[in-house]
């Protein structure tokens, strides 16, 4: 495990090219997809999550993001093992920024290796629910005229 600044550490199984991290660096879509491109998968789904500039009807400035980060990358790593036990995939990385966003930057990266891509598909849709649901990162929308914490939305 290596650690820099502003990054935190990076947690990996070291059995496969699972992958679950935080980090208050600006993410690389295509560099964290590549890091789970096992030669016997057909597929890989990548879901780029990123900062929009109208949430309903009020404009967004900016997004911060907080998170209990050892608790958060333990709930990730629980995440990567059910999806691997419910769907027929080989390879999850997920990566989430913390910290101040401006609107166009990415804040989370799910990238799912499969055999076939449906599979892959499904468990990416499933792990964001479930990672907007149960792992601890708060989102702060901040807009003209105010804030808000944001309740999961899916």
């Amino acid at each position: 495990m290596h650690e820099t600044k502003n990054q935190r550490p990076k947690t990996e199984d070291r059995q496969s090219k699972d992958f679950f991290e935080l980090t208050f660096e600006p993410l690389d879509v295509g560099a964290i997809a590549r890091r789970i491109v096992p030669e016997t998968c057909g597929a890989t789904v990548t879901l780029d999550g990123y900062v929009r500039q109208f949430t309903k009807d009020r404009e967004t400035l900016y997004l911060e993001y907080e998170g209990y980060e050892p608790m958060a990358v333990r709930e990730m790593e629980k995440l990567v093992a059910q999806a691997r036990e419910q769907f027929e995939i080989a390879a999850v990385g997920i990566v989430h920024r913390l910290g101040k966003l401006e609107i166009g930057e990415t804040s989370v990266v799910i990238s799912v290796a499969a055999p076939h891509r449906r599979a892959a598909f499904e468990a990416c849709e499933w792990l964001i629910k479930e990672l907007k649901r149960v792992v601890p990162i708060w989102k702060k929308e901040i807009y003209r005229g105010g804030e808000v914490w944001i309740e999961d939305t899916s």
